[in-house]
């Protein structure tokens, strides 16, 4: 299949503030968040990024959509480099992350004609889209209800529409279904699961073991900013449950640390 993300020697480093170094009792200035992530994805396929919090998950996905610049490294994204070509990048994905705020004002079928706009999107094409994507997360009843009247399962079903109204190839959701109740969770399971039927490419980050053993083709385990290992999720598991797997592995990179 072919490659349509390559991530070559991603690293990154935040400053850590006199108030952070005084509650965790450190002397350190600066943290790696990323240190030196390499991996690729394929087209067709669903990549999921395991690892705790603090891995470096939403730092490696935030550089990925171009929220972030890397200090080093850089990641091609169909062809199209995040450091060089971000706009390029932002017109190839949608990315939605745990941290999106929808304006609470509005109502979904305003965000998303409002983000169909953005993506210079016709409008016949638009109201398509739209009937599609409600239809596939039942938001049609709650279309003209003000996201702050919205529950925070539906708030997230509007987030993934509005993050994919201009039908990308690639789709990057960081922890797509953390917090959500076993419904909301399953509907968008079963989501992911039809984008990838689609021909979608879909990077997922997640510490989810289950949601990786349902949807994932490959994985990479992520610990402490390092790609500790990345395969198919069966060479990963090599045999075990994959919760018993990440433990092990966890255990022997903690211990190599320490």
């Amino acid at each position: 299949m072919t490659e349509v993300l390559q991530v070559n020697n991603l690293r990154k480093t935040f400053r850590i503030s006199a108030k952070q170094q005084k509650l965790e009792r450190s002397v350190e200035k600066t943290r790696i968040a990323v240190d030196g992530v390499s991996f690729s994805a394929r087209a067709g396929e669903i990549f999921g990024l395991l690892g705790p919090n603090g891995a470096g998950k939403t730092t490696t996905m935030r550089m990925l959509a171009t929220l972030i610049r890397p200090d080093s490294g850089d990641a091609l994204v169909d062809g199209a480099s995040i450091v060089t070509q971000p706009t390029e990048v932002r017109s190839k994905i949608g990315f939605l992350t745990g941290d999106l705020k929808l304006e609470e004002f509005f109502t979904p079928n305003f965000l998303f004609d409002f983000f169909s706009d953005l993506h210079k999107i016709d409008p016949a094409v638009r109201e398509t889209r739209k009937k599609e994507l409600f239809d596939a997360f039942g938001v049609h009843e709650f279309a003209e209800v003000k996201v702050s009247n919205l529950s925070a399962g539906m708030r997230q079903k509007v987030s993934l529409a509005v993050s994919i109204v201009h039908n990308p190839d690639i789709i990057i959701f960081d922890e797509p279904t953390n917090g959500l109740d076993v419904l909301t969770a399953k509907t968008v399971t079963d989501f992911l699961l039809r984008l990838r039927e689609q021909g979608k490419s879909v990077l997922l980050s997640t510490h989810i073991f289950s949601l990786v053993e349902k949807v994932c083709d490959r994985v990479g385990v992520l610990i402490n900013g390092k790609m500790i290992v990345c395969d198919t999720l069966e060479a990963v598991c090599d045999g075990l449950p994959l919760e018993d797997r990440f433990f092990a592995l966890y255990e022997k990179e903690v211990g190599a640390l320490q």
